[in-house]
């Protein structure tokens, strides 16, 4: 046994922890040791008055003071020139051994005399059953591998001799060995600083060994090794200092030849370690490792130090570690998949029973409804009418138009596309030959898309299949749905298919970082389709947050507060767009093509409609489905068995998910009753009014969802039957309100069409379907008088190139106004030069286009008149009458479109990677894996109380 052991404590508060209560626990151990300690020296970093006290109060020999910031094998090396004895102890504030820790170190390191230093079992301050620590091993590409962290202590591990190093904590070092090997590493940022230690030893040509039977309890306050991560800051604090250490032990035991290597390769692998993070559904990971990476490059010094430090006291080989190294093989058993099991008391997710429950014949049967309600759809290759309009014929300029840059329409218009064009590029690109034929596959398959995703969310709130299907048949069956298919609104449909799924992601966006990323990317999707609703939905954020943070101690707030960083980021060149030329309402508008199409009127009848869920005033049509003067009060009527069950939710056994859908509801009926009427966008000289059928669906979503929960916990189980009746005669209901929209195709009562495949003559279209610089001013004569006009580029308009930067513009820019210069001079024969400055900025043809029926005494005169003064122009040349209008082309060299300034390609450069990289950090944050699949089989399928239940 050693003569004398010198024992080194290190005490380190970092603010949050019980420090003189830890400090005082381990000053009591010692005081209790069967072998006393000789000689106690104690290093107070920072601390306050308490501690100091308690330090000079305690046996300890003396007492030395440091600055707060002092790492642990700095305060150490602080005594290293003042070391008595033979040995030396390694502890900390948190370290308390029991009592026999000490004589079981000594003996044990007095039987080898080949050890230079041994390690004790490390066990949880409050709970000696659990291992913290025994032994640390390291695989050849450098990664720590702790072989009992977090296992129970069985015994299992007692049987464990020889390791490659052991945690310092607690570790009893031969003062010679101390000596020669210089002590600990203080670049390695407080982690594996045993690990370090213990590799030296044996290239030194000493060993380490495990004591088992000395048991020391430790707390993990950071004072020595790395801190247990129970705070978020604990947990960045710990990886930082892992992958620190790692990094320089990387750097110090290579080769020298390979040195260069890695120090290049530091930076590559930290962007592929941060993704990993992502897949992993670890963000907070992301900042340690970059902090990490700059740390390990700029510190040559240290690095040269510790290499210098090695070769001179190896004695051995590498390769005589390499059976200490830790394998693949123990690898996999240590950290290999756990399985499905769970706790006792636990909860295991049963099955989706998507098949079993009816979904899938659910699905089937929306499909045969769609078709037979469009069956004209199966032949058409282009869907018009309506908002709804040609698609690029690329999928290159499907996102050119999605990209900050020149837009698709005005003369020189500059500036951030809307999201909405993202969306439209994604569908396009889901067929590449033909991009516009997305357009026509996803009408078809709407009602089970809707079905579908109605389904799903029905899942987050009831196991019942009987009750799911009713969801999914409410959903794909909502008046404000089947309004937007008749009346061919994407953005509508496009809404009312993304929120059942916001719905199913967000709702437990809370509890995982999949989650989280899910949602994250629907609720671009979601507000880039309907911006007249993202007032609402910050409601329910904010909301979730308060919630979050009063009921769960602020547990996933990190996560909630990521899911709302797409959409601000995606949204955030537009919004400085707006904000600059003073139309932040415009933001509001409907994306898409301006659409002056029927909805209901802001009135008292109006907002009546629109509580029952009905956006229009023609009564989801039935004024047209019945015969005339035939009575239609009933309608609303249909929507108020649907009202009365979501009112009942609050009074159930669930009142918490019955009030929060029920704010859902009145959230979107708040949002529907502000829109109504209100126009923020212009096409030619009709304002256009927001659609507040968007705003329905959100109320609707929260109606089926509050029904839902009044007939799955409003009933007691053995009032099985009721229940289904209910929900029979609320779908019923539903399913008549639905009578007309499903038939109004078949009524000639759709205003879809069948194309066109350009809203530009076809010789346009020819000239224009490769080449999206083809400049084309439209004149339009309007009934009220005047001349509306505007340039496109391309073979048409389309619907992912229109730009709210033009349609809500309230004051006429420097564009506006040489746009107007040109249509006046055009229209009249005064200005001899017009042509020429047409063809200077790349306008190649002019159409003077139809008023809109029917055509006023105006209009008309207006249209002959301009007529006139085009055929007259030398250098316009009659390509004649069109369905378009009629087109003239200009005769002289037209030059190209002027191009953007570097700047602004710059600008896009910057914002499209800005964009692309926080959703891809979305995307990866999204990805299921075996772990995020594992651990959601461990949490119910449905939120809130009810799985608790029993049911």
């Amino acid at each position: 046994m050693p003569a004398r052991v010198h024992a080194i404590l290190v005490v380190r508060p970092d603010g949050r922890t019980p420090a003189a209560y830890h400090l005082r626990r381990t000053l009591a151990a010692l005081a209790e040791q069967s072998r006393p300690v000789d000689v106690l020296t104690i290093v107070l970093c920072g601390g306050d008055d308490a501690l100091a006290d308690l330090a000079r109060s305690s046996p300890a020999e003396s007492v030395i003071t440091a600055p707060p910031a002092t790492g642990y094998a700095a305060a150490v090396a602080l005594v290293s020139p003042r070391i008595e004895g033979d040995a030396v102890w390694l502890l900390a504030q948190d370290t308390a051994p029991e009592r026999e820790a000490l004589a079981r170190l000594a003996g044990a390191l007095e039987l080898a005399p080949s050890v230079a230093c041994i390690g004790p079992k490390l066990v949880r301050w409050d709970d000696r059953s659990e291992i913290v620590s025994l032994g640390v091993g390291m695989t050849r590409f450098g990664r720590t591998v702790g072989f009992a962290d977090g296992e129970l202590d069985q015994g299992q591990h007692d049987g464990r001799d020889d390791v490659l190093g052991a945690d310092v904590r607690g570790l009893l070092v031969r003062a010679d060995a101390w000596r020669e090997l210089g002590g600990l590493d203080p670049a390695l940022a407080g982690a594996d600083e045993g690990l370090d230690f213990g590799v030296r030893a044996h290239l030194a040509g000493a060993r380490v060994s495990l004591a088992p039977t000395a048991v020391v309890a430790t707390a993990g306050d950071g004072a020595a090794g790395p801190p247990t991560p129970l705070t978020p800051h604990r947990r960045r604090r710990a990886t930082y200092a892992a992958r620190v250490a790692q990094l320089h032990r990387r750097l110090v035991y290579s080769h020298v030849a390979a040195l260069p290597l890695h120090w290049l390769a530091i930076l590559p692998l930290a962007l592929w370690r941060s993704i990993l993070d992502l897949v992993r559904k670890e963000p907070g990971s992301l900042l340690p490792e970059w902090g990490a990476a700059f740390t390990a490059m700029f510190r040559p010094a240290a690095v040269a130090r510790a290499r210098r430090r090695l070769k001179a006291r190896r004695r051995s080989s590498w390769a005589q570690l390499a059976p200490l190294r830790t394998t693949g093989t123990q690898l996999r058993q240590r950290f290999g998949d756990d399985g499905d099991d769970v706790a006792a008391g636990g909860h295991r997710r049963g099955e989706l029973r998507f098949f079993a429950g009816g979904g899938a014949w659910l699905v089937l049967g929306a499909l045969v409804t769609s078709l037979a309600a469009f069956p004209a759809l199966l032949a058409w290759p282009v869907l018009g009418g309506g908002a709804l309009q040609p698609l690029r014929t690329t999928v290159a300029q499907l996102w050119a138009d999605a990209a900050f840059g020149q837009r698709a329409l005005g003369l020189d218009v500059v500036g951030p596309a809307d999201p909405f064009a993202a969306v439209i590029a994604l569908l396009g690109s889901l067929s590449p030959w033909e991009p516009s034929r997305a357009v026509v596959v996803l009408w078809l398959l709407a009602l089970p898309l809707a079905a579908l995703g109605g389904w799903f969310a029905a899942t987050r709130v009831t196991d019942r299949p009987a009750l799911r299907l009713a969801s999914g048949v409410l959903w794909a069956l909502a008046p404000t749905f089947l309004v937007a298919l008749t009346q061919g609104r994407p953005t509508a449909v496009l809404l009312h298919l993304l929120l059942p799924w916001l719905f199913v992601a967000g709702s437990v966006a809370h509890r995982s970082w999949a989650g989280a990323g899910a949602t994250s990317l629907v609720l671009v999707a979601v507000v880039a389709a309907a911006p007249s609703i993202a007032p609402a939905l910050a409601v329910v954020w904010v909301a979730s947050i308060v919630l979050a943070v009063v009921l769960r101690a602020g547990r996933g707030v990190a996560r909630l507060v990521w899911t709302i960083v797409p959409t601000v980021v995606v949204f955030a060149p537009l919004l400085w767009s707006a904000v600059r030329r003073g139309e932040v309402w415009g933001l509001l508008s409907d994306p898409g093509m301006p659409w002056a199409g029927p909805q209901a009127a802001p009135d008292v009848a109006g907002r009546a409609l629109l509580a029952a869920g009905i956006p229009t005033s023609d009564l989801a049509g039935w004024t047209t489905f019945l015969p005339p003067e035939s009575p239609t009060w009933w309608v609303p009527l249909l929507a108020a068995p649907l009202a009365l069950l979501a009112l009942a939710a609050p009074l159930t056994q669930r009142w918490a998910a019955g009030m929060v859908l029920l704010a859902v509801t009145a959230l979107g009926m708040a949002t529907a009753f502000a829109v109504v009427g209100i126009a923020v966008s212009f096409e030619q000289s009709l304002p256009i009014a927001i659609w507040p059928g968007s705003a329905l669906s959100l109320a609707w979503l929260g109606a089926v969802g509050g029904a839902l929960v009044a007939l799955d916990a409003g009933l007691a189980p053995r009032l099985a039957l009721a229940r289904g009746l209910a929900a029979a005669a609320v779908v019923a209901a539903i399913a008549v309100l639905a009578v007309p929209t499903l038939t109004a195709m078949a009524r000639e009562a759709s205003l879809l069409t069948n194309g066109p495949d350009s809203t530009l003559p076809a010789y346009v279209a020819a000239e224009g379907r490769d080449d999206p610089d083809v400049g084309t001013i439209v004149l339009t004569p309007q009934n009220e008088g005047g001349v509306s006009a505007r340039v496109v580029w391309g073979g048409s308009e389309t619907l992912g190139g229109q730009t709210t930067l033009l349609s809500t513009r309230t004051l006429p820019s420097p564009e506006d106004a040489g746009i107007a210069d040109l249509a006046a001079d055009l229209v009249t024969s005064s200005a001899e030069n017009i042509v020429s400055d047409l063809a200077d900025r790349g306008v190649g043809f002019v159409l003077l286009a139809p008023a809109l029926p029917p055509e006023s005494d105006a209009a008309r005169t207006m249209r002959l008149g301009a007529a006139t003064s085009l055929d007259q122009r030398d250098t316009l040349d009659a390509v004649g009458e069109t369905t378009k209008g009629t087109l003239w082309r200009v005769t002289t060299d037209v030059a190209g479109r002027p191009d953007v300034a570097p700047s602004v390609r710059a600008t896009a450069a910057v914002i499209a990677a800005v964009q692309l990289v926080v959703l891809a950090a979305a995307l990866l944050l999204a990805l299921p894996t075996a772990a995020t699949r594992r651990e959601a089989r461990r949490t119910p399928r449905v939120v809130g109380p009810y799985w608790q239940e029993g049911r």
